[in-house]
């Protein structure tokens, strides 16, 4: 059998049916729930001639995710690995004005798939991470993703200071989040082409993806705590692009 991974809960694999049914080999619900919401993901199984399977709490419980499978697992064929020159046929291919995510150095897989949610609520492209130090696509940042994942393009890059210096040569600025920086978030521009760079809690950025940025920002505290939680943060920094680019 080929290769499979699993994608837990309800919302994941509701959304993996609807953007990719092929890559779904099996479905796993939980005895017992027959309510609306499972009852479409079954549906949808069923129109794409994927098989069921009804299992107990403790079977589905022992097959990972620590029980917070919400009653519904997918089995499912890996899904396709992007690379730096994917990333550059997707910028071409684009009819928009880019907005790119690079997280460097988050290595806790629920922050990677909170950061690919708000990704994918705020409309990026893509979600960019470097190959090493860095948290990849578990099924648990799957599930965070909630279908997310699926959603949004994660590019795995081997070099990422030269990856943000051809973005740069595209016509694209890289603006990076860190607390140093002497503009707010709120006082930059970030309407154009734009990268956003957020790094890792505690650490930041890496000394020379920071010195790549053309431009650092901050979120301005006004509390006892220093920072905040990467994705919240990364949050606040992508909506903001978006609430410039909507008002202008």
């Amino acid at each position: 059998m080929a290769k499979q991974e699993m994608v837990f809960g309800l919302h994941s694999v509701q959304a993996l049916l609807k953007s990719a049914p092929q890559r779904v080999q099996k479905l796993v619900l939980m005895r017992g729930r027959q309510d609306d919401r499972v009852q479409k993901i079954s549906n949808a199984a069923k129109n794409n001639d994927i098989p069921v399977e009804i299992a107990d709490r403790k079977a589905m419980d022992n097959m990972g995710d620590e029980g917070n499978h919400q009653g519904v697992i997918a089995f499912v064929s890996p899904g396709k690995t992007y690379d730096e020159h994917d990333l550059y046929e997707l910028l071409e291919g684009l009819d928009s004005v880019p907005l790119l995510l690079v997280l460097d150095g988050v290595t806790d897989p629920h922050n990677l798939g909170a950061c690919i949610r708000s990704a994918d609520a705020a409309g990026v492209n893509a979600v960019i991470i470097p190959k090493d130090n860095s948290a990849g696509l578990t099924e648990s940042a799957r599930k965070v993703a909630s279908g997310a994942a699926d959603a949004v393009p994660l590019v795995v890059v081997t070099n990422l200071a030269r990856t943000l210096k051809a973005l740069q040569e595209k016509g694209l600025w890289v603006s990076g989040a860190a607390g140093e920086a002497e503009q707010t978030v709120f006082e930059a521009d970030l309407r154009g082409p734009r990268v956003i760079v957020m790094g890792a809690e505690g650490t930041g950025m890496r000394r020379l993806t920071r010195e790549t940025c053309d431009e650092l920002v901050n979120i301005p505290m006004a509390g006892t705590v220093s920072s905040l939680n990467v994705s919240v943060a990364t949050g606040v920094v992508l909506f903001e692009v978006v609430r410039q680019r909507s008002s202008s």
